[in-house]
């Protein structure tokens, strides 16, 4: 059940594209001192690896059952990634599990992380991949932020994307963080919230 899921952890220490503050797990595993007793990262960091993998394996659990009741097929690859928990949900009939826009994907995650803060009492930032989608969305949404900052560079005037899920903004702002002369906002409420890319 174990294995790698490329390319879906998202970059940066929080899914919330609103910064770091905006949903993040302050009660994470923040203890420096290691098992002899003196402080240092180290001991931490093992700490947290297990934390994550131990998250990742009640997870798959919960997708199992989730899978066995809806009568589908998938295997399930666990990974840690970009300081998170990945779980991949893997096999073909999948969409039902998607949803139209990602939804359903967005849902299950959320119903998975509260599945593995019932059992460890700490909130996750779980990824719950499915199918690939959020893979191919990456792909997509690199390409709809380079688009919209190369029009920026050459009108000056800002481009409002569409709607999009905090996984999606969070991608977006990664990419447009990394090109000269333009800046992005997210402005709206969920779940009409959108990103805005802006001449800097």
């Amino acid at each position: 059940m174990t294995g790698s899921a490329p390319d879906l952890a998202v970059e940066g220490p929080e899914a919330n594209e609103d910064g770091p503050t905006a949903g993040a797990d302050t009660t994470a595993v923040e203890d420096t001192t290691s098992s002899n007793g003196s402080h240092g990262s180290h001991g931490s960091d093992e700490r947290r690896l297990a934390d994550l993998e131990q998250e990742g394996e009640i997870a798959a659990d919960y997708i199992e059952g989730l899978l066995d009741i809806v009568d589908m097929d998938g295997d399930l690859d666990l990974d840690v990634e970009g300081g998170r928990a990945v779980v991949a949900v893997v096999g073909d009939g999948l969409d039902k599990l998607i949803g139209p826009g990602g939804e359903t994907l967005e849902a299950l995650q959320e119903l998975t992380r509260l599945a593995v803060l019932q059992k460890t009492g700490v909130r996750s930032r779980l990824m719950l991949d499915v199918g690939g989608h959020r893979a191919r969305r990456r792909i997509e949404l690199r390409k709809v932020a380079t688009n919209a900052a190369e029009r920026v560079v050459d009108t000056g005037e800002p481009q409002k994307l569409a709607a999009m899920t905090p996984f999606e903004r969070k991608v977006v702002h990664d990419v447009i963080a990394t090109i000269d002369g333009v800046r992005s906002e997210s402005e709206g409420e969920e779940p009409t919230r959108r990103v805005v890319v802006l001449p800097d």
